[in-house]
């Protein structure tokens, strides 16, 4: 899943970038007078009839919106205003995750989780402010930071979680060979499920 949408996002750029060197390498249009006399561009014409282009960004929807993309918004705008122009929330749309006030950026991502997407951030917000070591999410690395969990068992407890649907509760932990009571009281204020 994770290397899935590590590709999403580089395909996305990839896109972006083509998108953007296309759209900068068309030419404006020149209209030539036929005295010879002028030739003026979208540009001056700007100019010779007063008008102004007002402001604008750009900013990426995606996600739990009806019609993902890349839109134009005028300086200022909200992210309300970019979930509208991309269709609005889909009904898994997670509506008060994201803060709709907020004044976006040129080239800023917005991403509408799901509701259940929503929640896992959430935990695994509140997990990281905690410190505390995720049986069940932990890689390898976080595991041997862990007293008395070296590589060995860090690669059991990975094994175990696999085979087993994950921990049920920490105390599940001592059901690893080489991991008794004495391991599991040390480290047991140091892990979570």
């Amino acid at each position: 899943m994770r290397y899935r949408r590590k590709y999403q996002i580089r395909l996305w750029v990839a896109v972006l970038i083509l998108l953007a060197g296309l759209t900068g390498c068309r030419k404006k249009t020149a209209v030539y007078d036929s005295a010879a006399e002028e030739i003026t561009t979208e540009a001056a014409e700007t100019e010779t009839t007063g008008e102004e282009k007002a402001a604008s960004i750009w900013v990426y929807v995606c996600g739990e919106v009806r019609d993902p993309g890349v839109y134009e918004l005028p300086e200022g705008s909200r992210i309300t205003d970019a979930v509208e122009a991309a269709g609005g929330m889909t009904g898994d749309a997670a509506e008060t995750y994201l803060n709709l006030a907020e004044t976006l950026s040129d080239g800023q991502k917005i991403e509408v989780p799901s509701v259940e997407m929503a929640e896992a951030l959430e935990e695994a917000a509140a997990q990281d402010t905690s410190g505390l070591v995720n049986l069940n999410r932990a890689t390898e690395a976080e595991l041997m930071t862990l007293s008395g969990i070296g590589e060995s068992k860090a690669k059991e407890i990975i094994r175990y979680r696999e085979s087993r649907g994950g921990f049920q509760k920490p105390e599940d932990l001592m059901n690893i060979p080489g991991i008794k009571e004495g391991v599991f009281y040390k480290i047991r204020d140091q892990i979570t499920v």
